[in-house]
């Protein structure tokens, strides 16, 4: 159940009021996203503003929500280390920090990434806040900071724009004396009458007859800002829709506007100085650069003719990942092409995998170990598959919470999407090899969730320390075989692993065995498995497949 907000008491900001104000931004960007989607003039009017806030708070707030999630005694989330112990409250640091850092790694478009960085700059001053301070001049002093920030971070800061709209409440924070809730209120008015005058600040707005897209968002985070400290809800803020037609981004693509036709985005591990090697080099390759973050982690964001060139420059930094490539003119076609009927949607370890299954007609989402891919990635690849229904495969367990996350924002943008609750790739291959685009909805799903839950998997995988497992204790460098998720196996090397798996895996019988083979796998293991299967079990087929980089040293489906 979404949490309730409820007004706090006067004068205090704490960790449940940024829990509350989470909530209110998050349901006030969903409203207005579509209105803000459709004035999305600048700098490029591809019409997503509204969508890229909604999944850069989504993010936030997601993060934020498991800041407060308990978690057991001695059992490691995957963020935490495993002497966590339970709790179910955070502190106003904790909670600041989580809010700013799901922004940051979900921060989508430059709008996302400006906001991703105006909650930093709130999250460096309200998490180093002494005992005591009085909430009101804390919070000015925040959201003067955000706004400093923000500045800092673009490259060639444009008035007329959402900086400017955060300038203005800063300023206005600051000039206004009171409880935190006062200084809410008079960031939210200054944000109001600042975007009202973006139309004579920048060309293009005036020409549309629209105020700016992204300070349209931000006055709608400042409003639930505000009603979160005061408990009264804003008055709804109408957007002013475009005096006429908005021309979206030309064919080819962007360059016949006189800017570049791609958009990379990528999570950057790297040093400060490093980073600002990178500012320097990305601005001499495109322009709309917003780079984000700090600690060692950033959010790049940039608009390139040569998206090779912004990756290469990012892995000269540091280590990219969550690599996200937008063609304008692609966009655009896609948009205005007719919908499929129906189409699947496959998280996939490794590009073997990925060229597999995009051979097979799905639409991939690359996935890394440690890395699973986000909620605005998964939407992002519903929206590509460009259809009225869209089947979706997460591939593992620790995806489909996002899974289903990204299904119900598709569903509620009109496109019908079931999720098939597959653990492991050899399912997602099962479930394709009977996917029938001709058949119904609901009869297509029944039978490929079928054919995923009648696929039993395993995998191979070499222990990173000593640690205990449901087989026993491992030594850093063994070879652990799991089944259906499980430690099964420990070994000293790959085959003789591999075999011990499968023969257990078939000893309750199987018609087929799937096997997925990663680089780091001898050359000689799939022919010695194979014939080993042969030998046993004579009954049994084989299919082997690469799985290419990124991708576990073997993966075994038995169906």
């Amino acid at each position: 159940m979404a949490h309730e907000p409820e007004p706090q008491p006067a004068d205090e900001f704490d960790a449940e009021a940024v829990r509350t104000w989470s909530s209110l931004a998050l349901a006030a960007l969903g409203r207005a996203r579509t209105d803000i989607d459709a004035i999305n003039v600048y700098p490029v009017a591809d019409a997503d503003t509204g969508t890229n806030l909604y999944l850069t708070a989504e993010s936030a707030h997601r993060a934020l929500t498991e800041a407060f999630a308990p978690t057991a005694p001695g059992v490691s989330d995957g963020t935490a280390p495993a002497t966590a112990t339970a709790t179910a409250t955070a502190s106003l640091p904790e909670a600041v920090r989580a809010y700013a850092h799901g922004a940051l790694i979900g921060a989508r478009g430059n709008s996302g990434t400006i906001l991703a960085q105006l909650l930093r700059g709130i999250a460096d001053v309200l998490g180093a806040a002494p005992a005591g301070h009085a909430p009101g001049p804390l919070l000015a002093q925040a959201l003067t900071r955000a706004a400093e920030e923000a500045y800092q971070a673009v490259a060639h800061p444009v008035e007329g724009t959402m900086l400017t709209v955060a300038g203005a409440a800063a300023r206005a924070a600051q000039a206004a004396p009171g409880t935190a809730a006062d200084v809410a209120r008079a960031a939210y008015d200054g944000a109001r009458a600042a975007l009202a005058e973006t139309p004579g600040q920048l060309a293009a707005l005036g020409k549309a007859g629209v105020v700016d897209a992204g300070g349209c968002g931000l006055v709608a985070v400042l409003g639930a800002l505000w009603q979160a400290l005061s408990g009264r809800e804003p008055e709804p803020e109408p957007v002013q829709g475009p005096a006429e037609p908005v021309e979206r981004v030309p064919e080819p693509c962007a360059q016949e506007e006189g800017g570049p036709g791609y958009e990379v985005v990528y999570l950057l591990e790297a040093a400060e100085e490093a980073v600002d090697r990178l500012r320097t080099a990305l601005d001499g390759l495109g322009d709309s650069l917003v780079v984000v973050g700090g600690d060692g982690l950033w959010n790049v964001h940039v608009h390139v003719d040569d998206p090779g060139a912004a990756v290469e420059a990012g892995v000269e930094a540091g280590r990219p990942y969550r690599i996200r490539i937008t063609h304008f003119g692609d966009e655009r076609r896609r948009a205005s092409a007719p919908r499929a009927q129906r189409a699947v949607v496959a998280v996939v370890h490794g590009e073997g995998l990925a060229a597999l299954c995009g051979e097979a007609g799905a639409t991939t989402v690359p996935a890394r170990a440690g890395e699973p891919p986000a909620v605005a990635d998964l939407l992002d690849a519903i929206r590509r598959a460009h259809a009225r229904e869209v089947v979706l495969l997460p591939g593992g367990a620790e995806i489909r919470a996002a899974a289903g996350a990204a299904a119900e924002q598709a569903r509620a943008d009109g496109v019908r999407v079931a999720v098939i609750p597959t653990r492991s790739a050899v399912q997602a291959l099962a479930a394709l090899a009977v996917h029938d685009p001709e058949a119904g909805f609901d009869e297509d799903v029944v039978a490929m969730t079928a054919a995923a839950g009648a696929t039993r998997y395993g995998e191979l995988a070499v222990a990173e320390r000593q640690s205990f497992t449901s087989a026993g204790i491992c030594q850093a460098g063994d070879v652990l075989g799991l089944i259906d998720g499980d430690v099964a196996v420990i070994g000293a090397g790959l085959p003789e692993t591999a075999e011990a798996v499968l023969e257990r895996m078939l000893g309750s019988g199987g018609e087929l065995v799937t096997l997925v083979l990663g680089p780091e796998a001898p050359d000689t293991l799939a022919a010695r498995l194979e014939a080993y299967v042969q030998q046993r079990h004579l009954a049994v087929d084989t299919v082997t497949y690469s799985g290419g980089r990124h991708s576990a040293p073997l993966l075994i489906g038995v169906e």
